[in-house]
């Protein structure tokens, strides 16, 4: 099966790219496209875990972690974070919108005891939710269509009891716009960056980066600043304690990066917030 790659917005087939880079962010949030995708997940969307060099996602979960709290994955997909978050608390509720996700999840990690799998599709609201201490969400609320956002980080708000966490991972609009500044200043992959748009599509373009919708794998995807999130958490009654730059590898963004390109690094935002 050939991977979609993501190149700034851009999308190649990864049998015709050498040292392909896989999707460094979820594309949309659609029921359907998780069940299509599920068996071949691994290969088709870019690893977090394994990427977060510095570890600064599993500290935090180990910082406000214990073995009497319970847990809740918020869009666990295949689970890959689930070794490391069921030692590390008495219970674990592992929620995705996709249930062949689940049943993956499950098959990979069956002496994982104190993982309980439920189906959830936190963007919808009125939906019966568990109580949980700590919730972890990696790259999950990335739907465009704002609705759906409010009601995912409503419901993550009515997940926790008093005083848990919620460790966030979120694509940067900051770090969007520096690869394109970056892209256009030094030409690089200008092959893959001289899209035409009709004048429909550019207005459509126009109105999705206003709300920090950028076009992923020719999908508008949910971007955010580090501020915006600080406002959406407050509103949720969530108090945000510190924010984290999880960076990568320019060749997440670029097929050729110059070898001079080092710093800074493209990165998702990583926030610890806790319910008041």
């Amino acid at each position: 099966m050939s991977s979609i790659v993501s190149l700034a917005g851009e999308h190649l087939l990864a049998e015709n790219i050498p040292n392909c880079i896989l999707c460094k962010n979820f594309i949309h949030m659609d029921r359907e496209y998780w069940e299509k995708i599920a068996p071949g997940y691994s290969e088709e969307i870019f690893d977090v875990l394994q990427n977060d060099l510095k570890g600064i996602i599993s500290s935090a979960i180990k910082k406000t972690s214990s073995t009497s709290k319970t847990a809740m994955d918020a869009g666990c997909a295949v689970g890959k974070w689930l070794p490391l978050l069921s030692p590390l608390f008495k219970k674990v509720i592992a929620t995705d919108i996709s249930a062949k996700n689940l049943v993956i999840a499950k098959k990979l990690h069956p002496r994982l005891a104190n993982v309980e799998y439920q189906r959830l599709d936190l963007s919808r609201n009125g939906i019966k939710l568990p109580k949980t201490d700590v919730v972890v969400c990696i790259n999950a609320i990335l739907t465009d269509l704002l609705k759906k956002r409010k009601a995912f980080f409503h419901n993550i708000s009515r997940c926790l009891n008093k005083n848990g966490y919620l460790i966030l991972v979120v694509p940067s609009l900051e770090s969007w716009l520096m690869t394109r500044i970056i892209q256009n200043q030094w030409k690089i992959d200008r092959n893959l960056f001289n899209e035409k748009l009709t004048g429909k599509e550019a207005i459509k373009r126009y109105k999705n980066i206003q709300q920090g919708n950028a076009e992923i794998d020719s999908v508008a995807t949910k971007h955010y600043l580090r501020d915006e999130l600080s406002l959406l958490l407050a509103k949720e009654g969530l108090s945000a304690h510190y924010f984290k730059k999880i960076e990568y590898n320019w060749k997440t963004e670029f097929r050729k990066p110059p070898a001079w390109l080092k710093e800074p690094r493209p990165w998702d935002w990583m926030v610890l917030a806790q319910k008041v």
